[in-house]
């Protein structure tokens, strides 16, 4: 059954191990690890009916090595790629990509997540486009403090399984009231 609530996620400490990629002498990812749990969670919200766009800063080989690697390829609906867009996150043009790939409107983003681990891109991105973030602070390789109100995420997850029940939650709430 398709869900109401539609998930933009980032890839890189947020369902993928960035410490496990391996690149070739491109600088391509060829290998990399899942996150313990990451893919068990992504292929859980794919089952349970949910939209889920990639919105992503790298090149676009290396998440189509990643993710067909770890068989998780087919999770996402769509890709909205820097490489591709021509520009990183926090950009609203990423944001904005992922909603017309996913023929949404402004009229949506009330419905609209993005997961992602670090707060100047992904947290900061959303929180400016209008739609809900969550953080996701397992790795420590970025810097988890915000540095101003809108690095505050509005839901803080520790592994991907929490996605899980919060997803769930925030689907449940919108199927109640209509908003997130």
């Amino acid at each position: 059954m398709q869900k109401k609530l539609i998930i933009f996620t980032d890839s890189g400490d947020t369902f993928i191990d960035e410490g496990t990629e391996i690149r070739n002498e491109e600088d391509i990812v060829i290998h990399a690890d899942m996150i313990p749990g990451a893919g068990e969670t992504l292929k859980a919200l794919y089952d349970a009916g949910y939209t889920i766009a990639m919105v992503a800063d790298g090149e676009e080989q290396s998440f189509t090595n990643v993710y067909e690697e770890n068989g998780l390829g087919y999770c996402f609906h769509t890709r909205t790629i820097s490489e591709i867009v021509g520009i990183q996150k926090p950009s609203e043009r990423m944001f904005q990509d992922a909603m017309d790939k996913n023929h949404l409107t402004d009229e949506d983003k009330y419905r609209i997540v993005m997961i992602g681990n670090n707060v100047r891109k992904d947290v900061a991105g959303a929180n400016r486009f209008g739609i809900t973030s969550i953080l996701i602070d397992w790795s420590p390789r970025y810097d988890m403090n915000p540095a101003s109100e809108e690095e505050k995420a509005d839901y803080i997850v520790h592994e991907p399984k929490e996605l899980l029940a919060l997803i769930e939650s925030l689907e449940e709430n919108l199927s109640k009231v209509g908003n997130v």
